[in-house]
């Protein structure tokens, strides 16, 4: 990627030192010189420059690899997926959301989209011994829905053989897990550019983004043709960013995502009127951000409502998984799969994949236009 530091790229000290000097501090900001000013900037000549050219080119560009070397590094590899605590969810997905991969987690407001991602970041920091990876997360929080209390709720009530009356593991808990609030999309686009170092740095093993949808359907509009090209385009670079984050650094990549009402003829609406249950005849519920986004997640996890109490988690879209579904609830321990409910459905297109929503009016829509008569 060309968001690449260029002290990663192997090259000199004192190369690097005139470089940073001049600003020069990616992969990009390199590539986009001549070669006649890399040659000034380095006091040097032509073939310098161009081995600076090519090491940089080469250290971001993707590398060519072999089905077998792909089998053969996830054989050698003890954390090719990393477990959820869905058992049978897990199973499903033959061992866990998979690493190295974006996976997606979708659904209507309250259904447990930031329960689920707190529960991840808690599993994630434990030892390999309960499940975990025993490593630090990095927790983008776009909607300022980051619990610290309930992360350390739901380790004392998951782990209390573990964290109880042990201050020093809750300690190690809380200080591996790495929040950052954002609040624009320029301010996510160059976080994620800049996470390399962090990665490094902070032993990172997890990255939740919580959520992906909301800066982009605050500031971008669905109703002007300009504004949509943009935000897609933005959601292509993000995505990009994630994907090479995940492959480069063997990490699982976890982000979640809002709903939208889709009609006949599949214009989308805000989702105020998808959640308030009024889609209509001919209307749908069914995860935001449209096909361009729902095709660069590897993994799709809805969530809709079945009851007051109970929840159903859809796998909509994985490489190695079925059409299947679990219930569970939110307890104090996180998100926990009830034994009953398990099954397959008939899936479709993961961007067109209807969600249950709960109906925000208490009487049927006639009932209400009889009353205002």
């Amino acid at each position: 990627m060309s968001c690449r530091k260029l002290k990663r790229t192997g090259l000199s000290s004192n190369i690097l030192e005139k470089l940073i000097r001049h600003n020069i501090l990616t992969c990009k900001d390199l590539l986009s010189c001549s070669q006649l000013e890399v040659i000034k900037i380095l006091s040097s000549g032509p073939t310098t420059a161009d081995d600076v050219f090519k090491k940089c080119s080469q250290s971001c560009s993707p590398r060519p690899i072999t089905a077998y070397d792909l089998w053969k590094k996830r054989c050698e590899s003890n954390h090719g997926f990393f477990a959820t605590s869905l058992k049978d969810l897990d199973v499903v997905l033959h061992g866990g959301l998979p690493v190295g991969t974006v996976s997606e987690i979708a659904g209507p407001s309250g259904c447990g989209k930031t329960q689920f991602s707190i529960m991840l970041s808690l599993l994630v920091t434990m030892p390999t011994s309960h499940g975990g990876l025993d490593g630090a997360v990095l927790y983008i929080d776009t909607e300022g829905a980051f619990s610290a209390e309930r992360l350390v709720e739901m380790a004392t009530n998951k782990f209390p053989d573990y964290f109880h009356n042990k201050s020093t593991n809750m300690s190690k808990l809380t200080d591996r897990v790495h929040v950052n609030v954002i609040q624009t999309c320029k301010h996510l686009l160059e976080r994620l550019k800049n996470l390399e170092e962090d990665i490094i740095s902070k032993k990172i093993k997890l990255i939740v983004i919580d959520s992906i949808a909301s800066l982009v359907r605050k500031e971008f509009s669905t109703t002007l043709g300009r504004n949509l090209t943009d935000r897609t385009n933005l959601l292509v670079q993000e995505a990009a960013i994630l994907k090479y984050l995940a492959e480069v650094f063997s990490i699982p990549i976890v982000v979640t995502n809002q709903i939208t009402t889709r009609f006949g003829n599949d214009n989308i609406q805000d989702e105020q009127a998808s959640s308030s249950g009024l889609e209509g005849e001919s209307g749908y519920v069914t995860a935001a951000l449209g096909n361009t986004w729902s095709h660069s997640v590897n993994t799709r996890l809805l969530l809709q409502y079945l009851t007051p109490v109970t929840r159903q988690v859809m796998v909509a879209k994985s490489p190695v998984a079925p059409f299947t579904t679990f219930t569970y609830t939110i307890e104090s321990a996180g998100v926990i799969q009830q034994d009953d409910g398990a099954g397959h459905y008939d899936g479709t297109d993961p961007g067109k994949q209807q969600i249950k929503v709960r109906s925000a009016l208490p009487f049927q829509i006639s009932q209400s236009s009889s009353l205002l008569s």
